[in-house]
């Protein structure tokens, strides 16, 4: 394992030579500096954990040398260390970033517990960074189907805004993943994204979870609690399945987001800055048809609508998605895993009913399960069969031949479109078809371009 690396900054060079063999004995990889100059070249060039800077140096002081090291990307943990006791000189250095400050003579108890600290500091940094940049790299679309393609760039579009969006899409298909991107993208990034699946919770506690109670304001109400308009307050709150809310819980949330204010249960009304994401696997113009969802609420949620298209649409972000997923449940399992040709051939016929959610637990299931590093097609299978999963039969409902015949051709040419990238001029060529001829055909099975 690597050691901690240390960089000791000090004109005298009898402190410089007794700390570095003094913290070499504690373990660290030591590396020394005379000047605050010939520090920054050093610290420009090289990680370190901690840095021991002494405040008065010939040529550039202590604390400007401090002040370049706090700008940097991912600075070292920097410990000023001085022979005079001087109050303001070590609140400056805390001003500017400084871990500690520790007065000469040292006492190396002293040092060392600091030094401890402040490298314990910088590591748990490192660990949130690293996190954060894995947590980044899984929030993302991963695809380059013309459908994913525009996907992101509507994201992209509005993730700046404050508009509020309403997204679409089947089961599974990604839709808390685009809210957490636009939240990711946003300006309100830093602050908290709260998310909340209104089919999930009882009618009878919804409006508590959303808004909030005061203690006492209802039978077992034994504690306060913020609901999750308060919590989001400056950031984003992600209502998924927004059409199985009751009309009158819609009513209200229709409320805060006119007036971006409401009152929790038993309590005063308060105000809130909360930027409102929603998403629905249901047709709302069905819904509000039916009078099952509210036209007016509709209007203010759907100022960006966004549709994750489901996977059989894409069936050409199958095999990097296969590929994503192999390789990240490898690295957390520890396996080396690969995909066998047949196998991806087989993953792109199937009709994935459970979208891009059912092809992540099928891929993690056989990193689990397959002994060999190679994943075979018998391997895909025998999962498939276990689950009772099987493509779905795409001539169920069909009552007659020439229903089967019509079926059978718009399916053949959506996924020569799809192959095609929806270029109508090389899915022509796919099908053996003139252009024009395509068109009609598109029109007459109400396919659209992008479908």
């Amino acid at each position: 394992m690597a050691r901690e690396r240390v960089l000791v900054v000090d004109d005298e060079e009898g402190v410089r030579n007794s700390l570095r063999s003094i913290l070499k004995d504690e373990g660290y990889t030591v590396e020394i500096a005379e000047s605050g100059e010939r520090c920054l070249e050093m610290v420009r060039r090289a990680a370190y954990h901690a840095v021991l800077l002494d405040v008065w140096l010939p040529g550039r002081d202590g604390l400007s040398v401090l002040e370049e090291i706090a700008a940097l990307p991912a600075p070292p943990r920097v410990i000023m260390i001085s022979g005079h006791a001087d109050i303001p000189v070590a609140h400056r250095a805390g001003r500017l970033g400084a871990f500690d400050f520790i007065e000469k003579p040292l006492s190396l108890e002293k040092v060392a517990l600091t030094l401890r600290n402040a490298v314990s500091d910088r590591k748990k940094d490192d660990r949130i960074r690293q996190l954060r940049e894995q947590l980044q790299g899984r929030m993302t679309l991963i695809g380059d189907s013309r459908a994913i393609r525009d996907l992101r760039q509507k994201i992209e579009m509005t993730a700046p805004t404050n508009g509020r969006v309403l997204i679409f899409g089947e089961n599974g298909t990604g839709k808390e993943l685009v809210a957490r991107m636009i939240h990711g993208l946003s300006a309100r990034r830093d602050e908290a994204f709260v998310d909340m699946n209104c089919a999930a919770i009882p009618e009878e506690l919804i409006e508590s979870e959303l808004f909030g109670h005061a203690r006492g304001s209802f039978t077992g109400a034994i504690d306060a609690k913020p609901g999750r308009f308060a919590l989001a307050d400056g950031g984003t709150l992600f209502l998924d399945e927004i059409a199985d809310m009751s009309l009158r819980t819609q009513a209200k949330v229709l409320r805060v987001l006119e007036e971006q204010a409401f009152e929790p249960l038993g309590s005063a009304k308060m105000t809130v800055d909360v930027r409102v994401i929603a998403a629905t696997n249901k047709d709302l113009k069905a819904e509000i048809a039916a009078g099952r969802f509210r036209e007016d609420l509709y209007f203010r949620l759907n100022v960006v609508p966004l549709r994750v298209p489901p996977l059989r649409e894409r069936i050409e972000d199958i095999p990097p998605l296969a590929h994503h997923f192999v390789e990240q449940f490898s690295g957390e399992y520890g396996k080396l895993k690969t995909l066998a040709p047949e196998t991806l051939s087989t993953l792109q016929e199937h009709r994935w009913p459970g979208n891009v959610r059912e092809l992540k637990n099928v891929m993690e299931r056989l990193v689990i399960l397959v002994p060999a590093d190679v994943i075979k097609l018998a391997d895909l299978q025998q999962v498939l069969r276990a689950d009772g999963d099987r493509p779905r039969d795409p001539f169920q409902g069909v009552a007659s031949l020439r229903e089967g015949r019509e079926r059978f051709e718009r399916e053949f040419i959506l996924r020569r479109l799809q192959e095609a990238g929806w270029n109508i001029l090389r899915a022509a060529e796919l099908l053996g078809l003139e252009r024009s001829n395509l068109y009609r055909k598109m029109k007459a099975y109400g396919i659209r371009g992008g479908e």
